[in-house]
This record gives C-alpha cells, structure tokens and sequence, in this order.
C-alpha cells in the first residue's frame, strides 16, 4: 500500500498541492501534518511510521517534508527499512526499493541539510551585519527611556509600587520587574 505524508511547518500554509500529487501517485492513505520539519515531535509521523507493514511504500511529495535534518531523514529510513517497506519521493524521484534510489537518496539528504545549514549562517549574518549598524531585532520596546526613567523613579521614591506603575504605563508586571532589576532597584 502506498502511504502519503504532507507536511507544512505552519498553520498559515496549505497541504492541498501536496495531498493532490500524492493522491495521483497512489497513495490510499495519507497522513497530514502542521508541524515543523526540524522537530522529531510529530504525531501525525509517528502513526504513520507504527502503521507501516512489510511491502508498503512511503510517498512525500518532497524529501524536505519528511525532515530538513539529514540525521532524521536516515533515522527516518531506517525505521522505514526495518519494517519492510520503502520510500519515494515525488519531486526528487527518489525510491528506496532499489539500491541506486537508497543512493540517490542519501545524496540529496545532503543536499538539503547543507541548504538548511546555508540559510541559517545568513540569517545569522545578517543579524549579525544589523547589530553592527546598531539595529536589533524584536518587538520594539512598548516604553521610551524617559518612561522607564519614571517608573524606577517612582518606585524608588515610594511613590508607587511596581503593581501600579505597570498599571499607569499599562504593561505588565513582569515589565516593571525588569525595568527595575536593569536599574537594580530593589
């Protein structure tokens, strides 16, 4: 039997291009998961991988759905191997019923982990390169600096506690807390 597995890393994202093509491929059954592919915690993965019997075959439509980690992918084939089936991949026309398709496979795992492994030295370049021309990332700060002035001034001088200053400036507790602990208020 073929089995299908579509993933996308957020709710915001469909799986129906990726549930089309795995049903023109055959699949009877398919598996469909919201959940990042670099994290091992996905159910929808794990039930598929318990189901598996010998001679079934698992279909994605890309190798990267599976996992965007090379270590997984093999762990992944591995588990796959150990209960007799096999695996495809639609886009890639990787099949590990053959040993030239478990080849061809393990090459391309590399292919997209060296791709992941890119992406996240730019993204941490150009944080990087941000930081230098003293831009920073985040929310931007809900207070200005003359307001936190003023909350640790009228705290410190007993004016307000910390409850009602971050009722004043409507922020959080917690926001005062770390206003005052940044000016080592006590």
């Amino acid at each position: 039997m073929f089995i299908g597995y579509a993933r996308v890393s957020t709710q915001d994202q469909d799986t129906a291009a990726q549930i089309a093509a795995l049903e023109s491929a055959g699949c009877e059954l398919i598996f469909n998961e919201k959940a990042s592919g670099g994290r091992w915690n996905r159910p929808e993965l794990h039930r598929l991988l318990g189901q598996l019997r010998k001679k079934d075959v698992v279909v994605v439509w890309k190798l990267d759905r599976l996992s965007r980690s090379l270590k997984d992918v093999l762990t992944l084939m591995e588990n796959i191997a150990k209960a007799g089936a096999g695996f495809r991949s639609l886009t890639e026309a990787i099949d590990t019923t053959s040993a030239g398709g478990r080849m061809m496979m393990q090459m391309i795992g590399s292919f997209a982990e060296f791709e992941r492994a890119m992406l996240k030295e730019r993204t941490r370049n150009g944080l990087d390169a941000a930081r230098q021309q003293g831009r920073v990332g985040g929310r931007r700060p809900k207070l200005k600096t003359h307001q936190e002035q003023e909350i640790v001034q009228l705290v410190h001088s007993g004016q307000k506690t910390a409850a009602d200053a971050a009722r004043l400036f409507n922020v959080h507790a917690a926001t005062v807390s770390r206003i005052l602990q940044r000016a080592k208020v006590p």
